[in-house]
């Protein structure tokens, strides 16, 4: 019997790590390159919300978010004041990327897997076997996140999202007792170091009220993180070759299904590259059948994520979102059930 065929992911996130996982439970030769070390922050908003219990138990993530804080309820903000309260369909879980990707990196290697960090690749070479999983394309891109964690930070519900000019920012309690602030920003000329560029992102957007809340609260300056070149995708692109995670397409953080994204690509690459490592598929069939299922599984939440966007940003689009939300008809219920 032939010894299964090697798979190399280019990126060590949530996607790439998850499908190690995956990969090594079924005793598949897994190699991880990944451009940077653990553990690392990452600008994310650190809460899960769609994230499904076949998926879990498919990447063997029960132990690895078994502490993972469960947020039930999420207040709305715009500068003028409370927009709406509201409770989730679902419990959304929060963890710091901080520890989960070093847990997802530990329980890889554990399992056999080759780790290789500080090692970049260029995307240009793609050799059967090889899959990209090391984030967003780069791009040409007006936004910027901003993201750093707090003490003693009093949240008004479990999460919290502050809608700005050109700008929103979401507050989720994580381990520790710390809380997650991160928001995305029209780019500014703005320059400042650390967590004060924050600051200065939120009084230039109006969330002038968050500002003197994080400025009366203990900041972690090693935490912070930014990037830029962020753009977001109606539809999930996986060829040519195999991209997964955000190197495939990004959805609009208010929704928090970033990272369940990453782990649901991650499942459905496993079940494919499982059968390429086997000899069941070729490497033309395993990327072609994972690009079809990834698209039609994410079209309409990355079609819905998009067309509400716009109206997080503009203080006149809130106003509408403030009047539905009176009258008890903002489109967020269908939004998240969109995301499952």
């Amino acid at each position: 019997m032939k010894p299964p065929r090697a798979i190399e992911i280019v990126g060590g996130g949530l996607a790439g790590l998850s499908l190690g996982i995956a990969l090594r439970r079924a005793e598949v030769p897994v190699t991880i390159l990944e451009a940077g070390r653990y553990p690392r922050h990452r600008v994310c908003g650190e809460f899960i919300t769609g994230l499904d219990r076949a998926t879990i138990t498919r990447l063997g993530l029960e132990s690895i978010l078994s502490d993972a804080r469960r947020h039930r309820t999420v207040a709305w903000f715009a500068a003028r004041g409370n927009l709406r309260n509201q409770s989730l369909p679902e419990p959304a879980l929060a963890l710091s990327r901080h520890a989960l990707d070093h847990r997802l990196a530990l329980e890889f290697v554990r399992l056999g897997g080759v780790l290789r960090e500080n090692v970049r690749v260029e995307r240009l070479d793609r050799p059967p076997g090889r899959v990209f999983a090391q984030g967003r394309r780069i791009a040409s891109s007006p936004w910027i996140g901003l993201k750093v964690h707090a003490c003693n930070l009093p949240l008004r519900r479990d999460l919290e999202l502050h809608l700005g000019d050109d700008g929103y920012v979401g507050l989720a309690g994580i381990e520790d007792g710390r809380v997650n602030v991160c928001g995305l920003f029209r780019r500014r000329r703005r320059s400042a170091p650390g967590a004060s560029l924050l600051l200065g992102y939120l009084e230039a957007t109006g969330l002038r009220d968050l500002a003197t809340r994080l400025r009366n609260a203990a900041i972690d300056e090693d935490s912070f993180c930014a990037v830029a070149g962020i753009t977001f995708a109606r539809r999930y692109h996986c060829g040519p070759g195999l991209a997964i995670g955000d190197a495939g397409g990004m959805v609009p953080p208010f929704t928090g299904n970033g990272m369940a994204m990453a782990f649901q690509a991650a499942a459905v690459a496993a079940d494919r590259l499982e059968s390429y490592a086997h000899g069941a598929l070729s490497w033309e069939q395993a990327c072609r059948e994972v690009s079809d299922v990834l698209a039609r599984r994410f079209r309409i939440r990355l079609a819905s994520a998009e067309w509400l966007h716009p109206y997080l940003l503009r203080p006149t689009r809130q106003r509408l979102l403030s009047v539905l939300a009176r009258m008890g008809l903002p489109p967020l219920r269908p939004l998240y059930a969109a995301l499952h």
